[in-house]
């Protein structure tokens, strides 16, 4: 049965975990060390962006999957309580090695935003309108933390103060600009699919539900593989990310230091 999308009891409902909380403080702790660098390419300054940058991508797939959550929750999906879902606990979301651990090694090797989780969520039990904007939540929250991440620099940032800082949270509204764009590709399994399913036939459905559990590792395949269709895709990450004013070379900086031990 299909429920509307209103108020709901949200007392005790969303309690932060522990380990939510320690990554969090592990973001700031790695941001005070980049901070307090007084040059940006010492070994304190890339270990301090490294830790803000790989434990603030982790806040962000806790933020993005709890998006999904949230908004199902709020529709009436009881069982993302139950499961935890609303605690933004990472271990909680999908297998750790495989949703945490394998896309920080992509980021440290690459800078490649790959997904990092996943919620279980009754679609059916919503309208197509209400499924569009559960499949949606996710991306706007990779938006939103792109957004306010740029602002800041913008607004602040500065080559000759606290450059190592600067150019590690750089790299970090980097991936959310490509976590964002990524997840917004109709390819099954994505959620920008997810936003676009329930316009499709019921046979085109069932058609592409053979393909969603393998969606996203033939996406990151063309993309790593196809060096044109990478090229398009960073584009247009890029493109999106200089609208900020933020210089460029300034993420560019950032992944170096993130990826320290290439040197």
């Amino acid at each position: 049965m299909n429920r509307s999308f209103g108020a709901r009891r949200t007392t005790g409902a969303v309690r932060p975990s522990p380990v939510f909380l320690l990554i969090v403080a592990l973001t700031v702790g790695g941001g005070v060390l980049a901070w307090t660098a007084e040059d940006w390419s010492s070994t304190w300054a890339r270990l301090g962006v490294f830790v803000m940058v790989v434990a603030g991508w982790i806040v962000s797939v806790c933020l993005h999957e709890f998006g999904h959550a949230y908004t199902a929750w709020r529709a009436g999906d009881r069982e993302v309580e139950l499961r935890g879902y609303l605690t933004l606990n990472p271990l909680k979301y999908s297998h750790p090695l495989l949703s945490i651990a394998l896309p920080i090694v992509f980021i440290a090797l690459g800078g490649f935003a790959l997904p990092g989780g996943a919620v279980y969520v009754h679609t059916h039990m919503f309208s197509p309108r209400i499924q569009r904007l559960v499949s949606a939540a996710g991306p706007a929250i990779n938006a939103v933390c792109a957004v306010v991440l740029l602002v800041i620099v913008r607004l602040f940032g500065s080559p000759n103060s606290h450059a190592a800082f600067w150019f590690g949270l750089s790299f970090l509204a980097f991936l959310q600009v490509t976590a964002t764009v990524l997840n917004l590709l109709p390819i099954p399994g994505t959620d920008g699919y997810g936003i676009l399913e329930p316009s499709l036939s019921y046979q085109t459905r069932r058609s592409l539900d053979q393909v969603k559990p393998f969606g996203v590792l033939l996406l990151f395949a063309v993309l790593w593989g196809l060096e044109p269709a990478r090229n398009a895709f960073y584009w247009l990450v890029n493109l999106l990310f200089e609208l900020s004013g933020v210089p460029s070379v300034w993420h560019d900086i950032g992944f170096y230091l993130v990826s320290f031990w290439s040197r």
